[in-house]
């Protein structure tokens, strides 16, 4: 079978639930060896409060074929994101894959409030998790990644940059500064890491079915179309499998450098490298979102999935 990342080595920071997990398992299944860090294992839960844990993520990276390595990790503490990336070093002697997903902000996030009415403790908190720590594991992880040309920087982010151009007041100003700035940060990085053979990409996902969005809406995976009755636009989610596969074919890609310094979604990574969701579709969320949602049309999803 067809290993493309088989003795390639990724750390996603952030690999707990959702999108990062959903990656994890797929660099996985290419072959890969991955380094799952979170805050929350099967002893000790985040302020996120969720049960997923960087165990069970790397348990299912092993089952899908790959290594998997969970290491209990605050990407807030530069300590602890120097240890983990001084052990990645001395355990492979390498690292080609970096994917900053680090989150955890959505329980800060107060929807619709402006600057002055969103709490700022809690908002200042959101640019700490959302941002700090994706320019603090980078720090760290750079310097082993350019000992080989080939090194992949994915910035994970909420939004394509023509979506992301006007302001987001539905989401306020706390969480569009973090979505906006880490699409800086891969151009930023795609920059610094040119000379050095390598590129840096931000990926965005469309509507994500998270655990914690099932969970909102009271559906599993198996039966998220019961959700649409309550919104229907939820008609254009797509689960986390998706983005997953397409960051596992960006970071197989020999000519990955072509996207370096630009945002691109799980939509699009689809389209370009054939692949589809677990259900066979392939959701052009941001599009739909942008033409139809935002438009204050009709939930439709004809010629977008």
């Amino acid at each position: 079978m067809d290993r493309p990342l088989e003795g390639r080595v990724a750390l996603v920071a952030g690999a707990t639930r959702g999108a990062g997990r959903a990656i994890a398992v797929e660099l996985g299944r290419e072959g890969a060896t991955v380094y799952a860090t979170g805050r929350t294992t099967r002893t000790a839960r985040s302020e996120m409060g969720r049960p997923e844990t960087i165990e069970e993520t790397a348990e299912l990276v092993d089952g899908a074929g790959g290594t998997g390595i969970a290491v209990q990790v605050d990407h807030l503490v530069p300590d602890q994101v120097k240890a983990l990336v001084e052990r990645i070093g001395a355990e492979q002697g390498r690292l080609d894959v970096l994917v900053n997903d680090v989150w955890g902000g959505d329980v800060y996030t107060e929807f619709g409030r402006r600057l002055w009415e969103h709490d700022l403790e809690q908002g200042l908190r959101m640019l700490r998790l959302g941002i700090d720590t994706h320019v603090t594991t980078s720090h760290f992880a750079l310097p082993l990644m350019i000992r080989r040309p080939g090194a992949l920087v994915v910035e994970m982010t909420d939004g394509t940059t023509e979506f992301n151009a006007g302001y987001r007041a539905d989401v306020g100003l706390f969480y569009d500064l973090v979505k906006t700035s880490v699409q800086r940060l891969a151009k930023a990085q795609a920059h610094e890491l040119r000379d050095h053979g390598g590129a840096a990409v931000a990926v965005t996902p469309g509507w994500l079915r998270s655990e914690a969005m099932l969970e909102h809406f009271g559906v599993s995976e198996e039966n998220w179309r019961d959700a649409v009755a309550k919104e229907p636009h939820f008609a254009i989610s797509e689960s986390p499998a998706l983005v997953g596969r397409g960051v596992a074919a960006l970071a197989a890609d020999p000519d990955a450098a072509r996207w370096t310094g630009t945002t691109v979604s799980s939509g699009h990574l689809a389209k370009v490298y054939g692949l589809t969701d677990t259900d066979g579709s392939r959701p052009d969320a941001w599009r739909y979102m942008s033409e139809v949602q935002y438009a204050g049309r009709e939930a439709d999803t004809t010629g977008y999935r």
